[in-house]
């Protein structure tokens, strides 16, 4: 006589209580199903949790028609999710891993279930229990591949021996060249040995900046000019350090202060005892001489923007203020723009140096009031600190000072982020923002239409227009120009080599134009785009997008394209996803809910594109945060917001002074606090401007040192993060980059977006690599400041050199 297998106490638990979870996992499932079909999305959460539900009642019931119903879910969800997003890691991870650790627990505990059943389990669930752990274990250590957006094409840029009449001699501008091409002809450092670096030096500059989420952060490119490093600190105290053991040699303590900005993006500097190279290129003006008059100090000197709106001047050699050099070596940069509360303006990158001609421009705090200071851009002669010429957006054709009690134009837009010099025209190339407030534009003049969200290219001398090339026509998105635009020579399609310039923006589009007339030399569609409903509100009915070359992270979203580390984060973000009015890129936002992809972040931002002119490269990293945003009627009785750069990150509700609107916008997030869309959030992109086509796209980041809902998950998952900073190309073939979420810096090799070399730093950040060889030694350093980024508390004040042993 056989003996019907019985089930003992403590499996009846384990399968009523597995049964409960999944039956109650399976009506959430469900319960979100109802709401996202209602609103027009997927039937798959429905249909799928209600399978979910009934397979687990039916395993609490010890039924074994429970297993397979689930394993009928199981199959029925991987065929959904190949089909939704096809075979891409981290969606189908997002989709599939979640359920296939529950149906390991299912195949786990089938034996127990068919002893309920009165049957004798056999070992083919063990079996199957064991393919499923081994496919959720490859699942997991996926986690911490990079998946690279663009497989290498194998086109990447080539090796190519730096020819020694060209070898970079010193790092003396913020983007190494006036031209911004954050690329070092030096190849000691190389594919071959990165991996051998070690740090070389470490300082400390005692100046550490403290976060209130307002801007105290680590920005800063550092220069080198012959033996000596030039560093400036988050409250502009400027020191120089000796380039081969990091020995402080002078430092002047400014200690500017500032309620709403703490950092200092990088410097300027001069040599009046170099010859001056006067422009080769038809039509241009000559660049105005210069000399430091007989006994006065700073034949070299050190020029900064201060966080409290000076421009200073001090001796490179000596760190003393500048004899001659306005007030003692300090020249007010609030002069002539009215009422200026010091957290509606702050200067907010390096001032540029344009042949004798030292330009600064400035940072109008966004969406606080109407009535702001206004963007005029400066021109001050490098000797003496007395200004050359004012261009006033608001009043272009009078480069005066303003008179009297008269001021600059206010809320005219302005040029915060770092601008470009080239001598062999001597003429600027400037990065235009948005007029006040930036998302509101009824009360735009035609000045602040021409000029808004532009380039603008003028004469170094006398500040003169010469083209200005529009990006985005009355700009409700804060889609400010946000970056140095990088001098490049492009070879057009009928083989012509042509000076152009080449722009990254926030809408994640690449603008390549031509440096004599700023027309583009890529093609530019102008795209027809929807209106919101504010009312008078100028709405253009096209803007423009850049299609000749790769758009980097804006892509038009769907509903498949939602993401969450598990499915229930994925469902509530198909949910908020589908609330939403998005139209596309140039969503325009209105009184209802809007969704604007990339968001006001970015897309690219202020770090700038590397070039490789060698190969004929760029290399550009980004980050991809969407925005919502709604536009609150108002009375507006109550105070502007505070100028700081936290409402501009999304939080929360912003009154808009002046207009008949507040702004509620935030970061389109899961409740875990991750992007709604799926990764990579981050990237590095290496483009071929000989074809305009993307060679290798890769993953920045990982979630080490941050995670969900903020709490750091001390894992090297290579997801890819929003990247805020800039980066370095070598010759060397190497791209350097520290902006990232986790506390490193990166080494790529160029030709495939492979990292081949990171290290540790002691806390985030976000500013930009630079290399040198120094003079006495013949060694090649790359150095990096560590000063804390935005998306951390810490903070620190580490300026840290890499060398080869």
């Amino acid at each position: 006589m056989t003996q019907t297998p019985r089930v003992s106490g403590a499996s009846t638990f384990i399968l009523v209580g597995l049964g409960v979870i999944i039956a109650l996992l399976g009506l959430a499932l469900a319960a979100g199903g109802v709401k996202l079909v209602s609103l027009g999305g997927s039937w798959y959460f429905l249909v799928g949790g209600l399978l979910m539900a009934i397979s687990g009642l039916l395993i609490a019931r010890r039924k074994l028609a429970g297993a397979w119903l689930f394993a009928a879910f199981l199959v029925g969800t991987a065929i959904w999710a190949v089909a939704d997003v096809g075979l891409v890691f981290w969606p189908l991870f997002s989709r599939l891993f979640m359920f296939g650790a529950m149906g390991l627990a299912v195949v786990l505990v089938y034996p127990l279930l068919k002893r309920a059943a009165g049957a004798t389990p056999g070992r083919g669930a063990y079996g199957l229990a064991a393919v499923l752990a081994i496919a959720l274990a490859v699942a997991a250590g996926n986690m911490f591949v990079a998946h690279p957006s663009v497989a290498p094409t194998g086109d990447g840029p080539g090796l190519t021996a730096v020819d020694p009449a060209k070898a970079q001699k010193d790092w003396a501008h913020y983007g190494n060249t006036e031209g911004g091409s954050r690329f070092a002809a030096l190849d000691q450092i190389n594919r071959s040995n990165v991996d051998k670096l070690k740090v070389a030096w470490t300082y400390h500059t005692g100046d550490v900046a403290i976060s209130d989420g307002n801007g105290a952060e680590d920005q800063l490119t550092p220069l080198q000019v012959g033996n000596k490093v030039f560093i400036c600190t988050p409250h502009n105290n400027l020191i120089a350090l000796d380039a081969d053991t990091g020995k402080e040699l002078w430092k002047n303590e400014i200690n500017a202060r500032s309620a709403v900005w703490q950092r200092c993006r990088g410097m300027a500097y001069f040599d009046a005892s170099a010859p001056i190279a006067q422009p080769t290129q038809p039509n241009s003006s000559p660049i105005i001489a210069a000399s430091v008059p007989a006994g006065a100090n700073c034949q070299r000197r050190l020029l900064t923007n201060t966080i409290d709106a000076r421009l200073i001047a001090v001796d490179a050699d000596t760190g003393e203020f500048c004899q001659g050099f306005g007030n003692n070596g300090q020249v007010d940069l609030k002069a002539g723009l009215g009422n200026v509360p010091d957290s509606f303006y702050q200067l907010s990158s390096a001032p540029l140096m344009a042949g004798t001609t030292v330009v600064v421009g400035g940072r109008v705090a966004d969406n606080v009031q109407t009535d702001m200071p206004g963007g005029v851009i400066r021109g001050f002669d490098v000797i003496s600190g007395q200004m050359r010429w004012a261009f006033d957006p608001g009043n272009p054709e009078d480069r005066n000072a303003p008179t009297g009690d008269s001021t600059y134009v206010r809320s005219t837009p302005n040029s915060w982020a770092p601008m470009s010099y080239d001598p062999a025209m001597n003429t600027l190339f400037l990065p235009m923002g948005s007029s006040s407030t930036d998302i509101y534009g009824v009360e735009r003049t035609e000045l602040n239409h021409k000029y808004g969200a532009s380039v603008l290219a003028l004469d170094a001398s006398s500040g003169a227009e010469k083209w200005v090339y529009q990006t985005v026509h009355n700009d409700l998105w804060d889609f400010d120009l946000p970056m140095q635009p990088s001098l490049i020579d492009f070879t057009k399609a009928d083989g012509q080599s042509v000076p152009a310039l080449v722009i990254g923006t926030k809408a994640g589009q690449i603008y390549v134009l031509d440096r004599a007339s700023g027309k583009p030399l890529t093609e530019v569609v102008e795209t027809p785009v929807k209106p919101g409903n504010i009312p008078n509100e100028p709405y253009s009915p096209t803007q423009p997008k850049s299609v000749g070359m790769p758009q980097i992270g804006a892509q038009q979203l769907t509903e498949s394209d939602m993401w969450g580390a598990t499915p229930y984060d994925q469902l509530l973000c198909r949910i908020d996803f589908k609330k939403m009015r998005y139209d596309g890129l140039y969503t325009a936002p209105g009184t209802d809910l809007s969704l604007s992809f990339p968001g006001s972040l970015g897309g690219m931002n202020w770090g700038s594109i590397s070039t490789d002119p060698v190969h004929g490269f760029i290399f550009v990293n980004d980050m991809r945060l969407g925005l919502w945003i709604q536009m609150i009627p108002s009375r507006n009785k109550g105070q502007a917001a505070s100028g700081g750069e936290a409402l501009n990150t999304g939080m929360g509700a912003v009154p808009l002074k002046g207009t008949p609107y507040a702004v509620n916008k935030n970061r389109f997030l899961s409740v875990a606090g991750i992007p709604c869309q799926a990764p990579p959030f981050g990237t590095l992109t290496a483009i071929d401007m000989k074809t305009q086509k993307v060679a290798w796209q890769v993953p920045v980041g990982t979630v080490e040192d941050t995670g969900p809902l903020g709490i750091r998950m001390h894992l090297p998952i290579k997801v890819g993060l929003p990247t805020l900073g800039g980066t370095l190309s070598t010759q060397g073939g190497l791209v350097f980059i520290a902006g990232t979420q986790d506390f490193y810096l990166r080494a790529f090799n160029s030709a495939n977006g492979e990292e081949v070399w990171k290290a540790r730093l002691p806390v985030g950040s976000q500013g930009g690599p630079m290399t040198y060889v120094s003079p006495k030694t013949g060694k090649q350093y790359v150095v990096i400041t560590a000063g804390g980024a935005r998306q951390s508390t810490d903070r620190g004040d580490y300026v840290m050199a890499y060398a080869l042993p």
